[in-house]
């Protein structure tokens, strides 16, 4: 079966578009483009290392890791409020954990259930297997920046970023082929995700929709 991401241009192909496909179905009150008070995070810029990023305090949180082969810079990932860089921070994770998960070649990553609900978990498995199924790894680069974040009335938290993947490529682990991501807008998405904080206090992704050139 082949990926939605081949959906958003003939040109794509493999996985170029490496995440698009790792959405649910999202909650209505995610589907504007931009979060009403939300604090951009400008300021420091807070990258993740090629190795490993620093887990968040409290909870007992799975490290997680990524090679020098791939990395994930976070531009602007800082808020002066601790409620809602605790969702950042968790948010950070969620997403590095799939990297990693893809590179480590693990559908059942347990980085992954920790910070996915039932309604997510099963999505982004698949998008995982898919990757493994077909031999593929991830190298390169992406930025993910312009982190808008918010809490709404009910206590869950609304997360929208920006995932720049035009540096990123996908490679065949047997033959080494790369497949580069198009240097087209459709490779600039934005993810808007709900998350509802666990009783342990992580907060998890509840919905996912990921909107391709949203960003531009």
């Amino acid at each position: 079966m082949n990926r939605p991401a081949r959906l958003v241009t003939a040109a794509l192909t493999a996985s170029a578009a490496l995440l698009l496909t790792a959405c649910g179905s999202g909650d209505d009150d995610a589907s504007t483009d931009k979060i009403k008070g939300a604090d951009t995070g400008a300021g420091a810029s807070a990258s993740a290392s090629p190795t490993a990023s620093a887990a968040p305090a409290g909870v007992d949180r799975p490290e997680i890791t990524l090679p020098k082969e791939f990395q994930a810079d976070f531009e602007g990932w800082t808020n002066s409020d601790p409620k809602l860089q605790a969702i950042l921070n968790d948010g950070r994770e969620e997403l590095r954990s799939q990297y990693a998960a893809v590179i480590e070649e693990d559908p059942d990553s347990e980085a992954v259930a920790f910070y996915n609900s039932e309604a997510t978990l099963p999505t982004a498995r698949k998008w995982i297997k898919q990757f493994v199924d077909d031999g593929e790894t991830l190298i390169g680069k992406v930025t993910v920046s312009d982190p808008q974040v918010s809490i709404g009335d009910s206590g869950s938290g609304v997360l929208f970023y920006c995932v720049d993947e035009r540096q990123a490529s996908t490679k065949d682990r047997k033959t080494g082929e790369v497949t580069k991501t198009p240097d087209k807008p459709e490779s600039v998405i934005q993810y808007r995700i709900n998350l509802d904080k666990s009783p342990q206090g992580v907060w998890k992704a509840a919905s996912v929709n990921v909107v391709p050139g949203a960003c531009g």
